[in-house]
């Protein structure tokens, strides 16, 4: 199992293939993902522990366990914990390309490009 480490929190790849990708995400208290976009996968979020305060093209929606977010082929994203708990997410990529390099950041608050 890939692990990853952010200043965030952590991920975890739970199945990686040619079609999807599966990812177990934390979330530390108070992080948040960059705002950011992919060219070549959609994904789709399973809220399993915490709240979660998603922007979702600038407009925020928030997000509590057992709830899903749809996050469409170039659609601006940014999930961020709001809760007092870690949050936990289960993310499903689907498309054509599951790369790291795929992120396209709009705005980071640990100053990563999209490279990073």
């Amino acid at each position: 199992m890939e692990i990853g480490k952010r200043p965030w929190g952590s991920y975890y790849v739970l199945e990686d293939t040619n079609t999807y990708k599966v990812k177990r995400i934390e979330v530390n208290v108070d992080g948040r993902l960059s705002y950011q976009y992919h060219n070549k996968r959609a994904e789709v979020w399973t809220i399993v522990q915490g709240k979660a305060l998603v922007t979702l093209n600038d407009k925020d929606y928030e997000y509590n366990a057992g709830e899903v977010v749809i996050i469409p082929l170039q659609a601006k994203h940014r999930i961020k914990n709001i809760g007092k708990e870690k949050l936990i997410f289960i993310e499903v990529q689907h498309g054509t390309y599951f790369g790291e390099d795929d992120i396209v950041r709009i705005e980071d608050d640990y100053n990563r490009s999209s490279e990073d």
